[in-house]
Formats: structure tokens, C-alpha cells, sequence
């Protein structure tokens, strides 16, 4: 196999690592050279100062807002968050408000879901058995450039929390690195990502589900990146690594895509 083939993006890699130093954030990323990317079509968010390991990371899809349902089958103490909890949680945070002015990554309504995380319990609770498991649910709207974080008390089916925050990006979830590599494909910027598919493979690129997609949420620097790019850090914006199924890692880590403002740019290479 060969291990690097100078390509259209600059580089298709196979079977080595590639350290990645970040023009914006000064952070490093390794890829690896056949694993370390979900084999079965996932994401792993990158590393960011705002690290938030997620559950569930698909998007809410438009709907109606309904009651929340029957409670299913139930953890206890520090048990993981069943799916049925989950499922639970996330109908009981998606309030008609959230569901009707929010805009996930897709444009469409209500936010974007990231995460569902069990909560840490509260300061006076630390050594009680009994204390309510609480869960935390995680949305993204990309509407207004917020993150919402709702806190859920799995036995009441109350929430007893809401944050909201601008310019906090934690780790992409699977739909996110979707829409941003359906983006780059659409754009003229994806010619040559394009053109490294179908080198490697011998067909067509035409959608994201034909790659393994990891990505780090990219953040702009003063004078660091084109203008387009400056909102990046405040808008939500994606350095993809995408892999061919069963084949090379693709060098694309000059190309940039802003979601909030579904929006694909290039950065200057050094």
C-alpha cells in the first residue's frame, strides 16, 4: 500500500500517522493510520478547552412536543443512563419553546441534540444512597449560536436547571460532522477532496455516508484565518479528517466549514 501519494488536497494518507498542528488553535491532532475512526460510520469530537463527552449524539428531528413517556426501565444510584432515561430526559428538556424557535444543523426546527449525560449529584448529596439521579441534556441551536444545557431530575420529571451559553463549542457530534461533510462535498472547495475519493477508490464522491468522519471544532484567531472564518469560536465551525471505508485517511485539514453560516473556507498553508 502506499504510505503517502502527493494528491489534490496535498496529500492522500494511508497507513501512517499524521500530526496535524492547528493554524487557529495551537493544539495538536494525531490520525491514525486504519483505525481510530468509527468503523461503523461515527465521529469523535476533537480536542477543545470545553470538553463534554456526549450519549446519543443525534439531532433532534421536528416534531411535536408530548408528554414525557412512561419511565421504562431505570438505573440506580451511579448506574449509566438506560435508554429508556434518555429518551425520557430529552422529551421532558425539549420544551415547545426549545422545539419551536431552535434550529438544528440541518436548518430545520428544534436544536440540535448533543449529549445526555448523567449528572453529578449536588454538594449535600455526595454521601446519601438515596439522592435523585438527575441527567444533563446538551443542545446546540444553531439559530441563535447557543448551547443550552437543561438539568433533569429522572425521579420528579421536573427540570430543575437551564444554562445558556454563547461561544462555548464542545465536541461535534455524528450529525454535525455529517451535514459539515455533505457541505465541503457540495462546495468547489470539495473538488479536491473529491478528486482524492475517487483516486483512492475509483468512484464517485457524492455523500458523507460514503466516508468515516472525524472532526475538531475549529476556533478563530485575531488575523489567524481568512475573514470569513473570523466568527469561528462563536459560530460553530468544523476542521474535518475523512476516511475512505476500508481505505486512506484524506488530507483536509486546510479546509474549514463554518455550520452556523453553512459557509466552507480555506485556511493558508504554512
Amino acid at each position: 500500500m502506499r504510505e503517502i501519494v502527493h494528491r489534490h488536497l496535498g496529500k492522500v494518507v494511508a497507513g501512517a500517522a499524521l500530526a496535524v498542528a492547528g493554524t487557529a488553535v495551537m493544539i495538536g491532532i494525531t490520525l491514525p493510520g486504519t483505525a481510530g475512526a468509527d468503523e461503523s460510520g461515527g465521529a469523535s469530537g476533537g480536542a477543545q478547552a470545553a470538553q463534554q463527552g456526549g450519549q446519543g449524539p443525534d439531532a433532534v428531528r421536528p416534531g411535536v412536543v408530548q408528554q414525557a413517556p412512561a419511565e421504562g426501565k431505570t438505573g440506580t444510584g451511579r448506574d449509566p443512563l438506560t435508554d429508556d432515561e434518555m429518551r425520557r430526559v430529552e422529551k421532558i428538556a425539549l420544551n415547545k419553546q426549545l422545539l419551536t424557535s431552535g434550529e438544528n444543523v440541518d436548518g430545520d426546527r428544534g436544536p440540535q441534540r448533543l449529549s445526555v449525560d448523567l449528572a453529578d449529584p449536588e454538594a449535600n448529596e455526595l454521601d446519601d444512597p438515596d439522592a435523585p439521579r438527575r441527567a444533563e441534556v446538551t443542545f446546540y441551536d444553531y439559530k441563535s449560536d447557543t448551547l443550552v444545557t437543561k438539568t433533569v431530575n429522572l425521579e420528579t420529571g421536573k427540570v430543575e436547571r437551564t444554562g445558556s451559553q454563547h461561544g462555548v463549542q464542545p465536541p461535534l457530534s455524528r450529525d454535525e460532522n455529517a451535514e459539515a461533510a455533505a457541505l465541503l462535498i457540495a462546495d468547489p472547495l470539495g473538488a479536491g477532496l473529491k478528486a482524492d475519493y475517487k483516486d483512492a477508490t475509483g468512484h464517485e464522491l457524492t455523500s458523507a455516508d460514503q466516508l468515516l468522519l472525524n472532526g475538531a471544532v475549529y476556533r478563530a484567531t485575531p488575523g489567524g484565518q481568512p475573514a470569513v472564518l473570523d466568527k469561528c469560536g462563536e459560530h460553530r465551525c468544523v476542521r474535518l479528517f475523512p476516511k475512505v471505508k476500508n481505505g486512506p485517511w484524506i488530507d483536509a485539514r486546510w479546509l474549514i466549514v463554518d455550520l452556523s453560516a453553512r459557509k466552507v473556507a480555506e485556511l493558508g498553508r504554512h
